[in-house]
């Protein structure tokens, strides 16, 4: 299976949290995704062509072809290589669903990071 890198953010209990669900959802065997923690790696960031403010406010994954995929889209290429994870993954996507989720998702995310002190 091709290799993803997910840069998230490391000084997020949520996102720390969800990391740790995934690889229990996934195979034993599966060392498909390598996880950055974006916390003080703004060079690395820039030098694979993410904005450091941009990984802080959306997840952000890098496929094997080295596309940056952001936000939802990240979430759903992530979750649709784990078998319990791709219903999900397919919902999300679903085109009347996805706007109303990345909606949500964005004012979340930006909620935390006001509450946090981190914007």
């Amino acid at each position: 299976m091709a290799k993803l890198k997910v840069f998230y953010d490391g000084a997020c209990p949520r996102c720390v949290a969800d990391r740790q669900r995934y690889d229990r959802l996934r195979a034993r065997n599966d060392d498909s995704v390598q996880w950055v923690d974006i916390s003080d790696q703004e060079e690395q960031l820039r030098a694979a062509g993410i904005d450091p403010y941009q990984a802080l406010t959306a997840l952000h994954v890098q496929d094997d072809q080295g596309r940056i995929h952001r936000e939802l889209d990240a979430y759903i290429l992530l979750m649709s290589r784990t078998p319990r994870l791709r219903p999900l993954a397919w919902l999300i996507g679903r085109p009347g669903l996805k706007p109303l989720l990345a909606w949500c998702y964005r004012h979340w995310v930006l909620r935390r990071l006001r509450h946090a002190g981190r914007l």
